[in-house]
């Protein structure tokens, strides 16, 4: 199989060849075009000086045709103008009436205009008094003239064999230059195959090869991140996992060891471990159905209001048992939004749930619904201590935690975001944390262009 080089390679090499063959051939054409009628012309003159001679030394034509040396017997020093045939000039007295004959004319005959348009002039002190005729064709090249232009076409071919060996060059090392990022992301991509995630590709330019070089390297760290989340994912799983059924086997024994009694206190550790591992068991379903895109959606035409409103009564309960106050703040006539009200309630469900774990006692929660452009925002703020900055966006991943010492018990299974982000994106909108150490933290549910009420 030929590689992109050789390809490439072949392709300058091919164009390199027929560029300069064309060029090589117009430019012999054109300069031998341009040597020969700069002969022509030259030879033409010298002849056309010879015949005003002539006429000065005898004051007229007479004796033209027996005492003008035919051009092609030059006299001794004369400079020599080679014809290609005797009798091959024209020349005719200011009448117009023929004084040398060439072929087809004779003496004295009187040429038609058209003719003499195309003839050279011949003056004597200013006056008219002849006219010269010479065919295209009538010179042949001296010996000189066929060396200058045997060199000519020698330097030419020189020059163009030098020039398509320079492009054949120049495009080896245009092509090796276009192709070694391609080589190198196509090794690159045989490594991310066989597992290397962290495998990276060097940017060695700004058009589109280097962004290609780009995407592939995020690509990669992507996936190299994502690989890693997974393994940590799975791991904290099993973990999330393990603790109930611990619990649950490990009193269940007591039990049938007769260590502890069957009572009602037994009874409810063992169910509310059971109440947890089903509610993890939950999550990781949604979650999963989230990622493979199916999960259901009842859209219904829902108001922003009575949904917050009914979210901060189900929570209540519990921000009174710890000591943090829940308010609603609400901006009048927001727009009627489009979603699963079941599956948003679990969003801020999530989101409250969340708050409540971080907000101190004596501290305050607020739900916000307000009209942003053509959307709607709503939302959950607390009065913790925050999210450093660099974990802003880490918190929707899954089984993350900012707080890597709080125990499980109380920082909760670390899914609940995960779960918010997924539901969000599946009504197609947008979650996002704003925080600041020790300023409290909103979370910031975004839907665009909701309907009017």
């Amino acid at each position: 199989m030929r590689s992109v080089r050789f390809k490439l390679t072949l392709a300058f090499l091919i164009v390199g060849l027929l560029g300069v063959a064309v060029g090589a051939v117009f430019a012999g054409r054109t300069a031998s075009g341009a040597f020969q009628q700069f002969t022509f012309t030259r030879n033409q003159e010298d002849i056309a000086a010879r015949l005003v001679t002539f006429y000065k030394e005898h004051g007229s034509w007479e004796g033209l045709a027996t005492s003008f040396p035919p051009f092609e017997r030059h006299a001794p020093g004369a400079p020599q103008i080679p014809l290609r045939e005797p009798g091959i000039l024209l020349v005719a007295d200011a009448d117009g009436r023929v004084l040398l004959p060439a072929p087809g004319r004779q003496v004295g005959e009187l040429l038609p205009s058209e003719i003499l348009d195309g003839a050279t002039l011949i003056e004597s002190g200013g006056t008219t008094v002849g006219w010269l005729v010479v065919p295209q064709d009538a010179f042949a090249p001296t010996r000189g003239e066929e060396l200058f232009i045997g060199r000519l076409n020698t330097a030419l071919i020189i020059g163009s064999l030098s020039a398509f060996a320079l492009s054949v060059i120049l495009g080896a090392i245009l092509a090796r230059s276009l192709t070694r990022p391609l080589q190198d992301l196509t090794e690159a991509t045989r490594a991310v195959a066989d597992g290397d995630l962290q495998r990276q590709v060097q940017v060695r330019s700004q058009d589109e090869v280097g962004t290609l070089a780009a995407s592939f390297n995020r690509m990669s760290a992507a996936l190299d991140r994502s690989q890693r989340l997974r393994r940590q994912m799975t791991a904290d799983i099993a973990h999330e996992l393990r603790t109930p059924l611990s619990i649950i086997v490990g009193h269940l024994d007591a039990v049938d060891d007769g260590v502890l009694a069957a009572n009602a206190r037994t009874i409810g550790i063992m169910r509310d471990e059971a109440t947890r591992l089903s509610g993890l068991i939950d999550d990781l379903r949604t979650l999963s159905l989230a990622d493979a895109g199916e999960l259901s959606l009842a859209r219904l035409p829902v108001e922003p209001g009575p949904l917050l409103q009914r979210s901060a009564t189900a929570h209540m309960p519990v921000a009174q048992a710890s000591g943090v106050e829940l308010a609603v703040d609400l901006e009048p006539d927001l727009p009627v939004l489009e979603l699963d009200p079941e599956r948003m309630a679990q969003v801020l469900g999530n989101l409250l749930d969340n708050a409540l774990l971080h907000t101190p006692k004596g501290g305050r929660i607020v739900l916000v619904g307000r009209a942003v452009g053509d959307g709607v925002e709503i939302g959950v703020r607390d009065s913790g201590p925050g999210i450093p900055p660099d974990e802003l966006e880490l918190v929707f991943e899954r089984l993350y935690r900012t707080d890597a010492s709080r125990q499980r018990q109380a920082g909760g299974s670390g899914l609940g975001l995960a779960i918010a982000r997924s539901i969000v994106e599946a009504h197609g909108a947008s979650i996002r944390a704003e925080s600041a150490p020790g300023e409290g933290t909103t979370m910031v549910v975004r839907f665009p262009g909701a309907a009017q009420p």
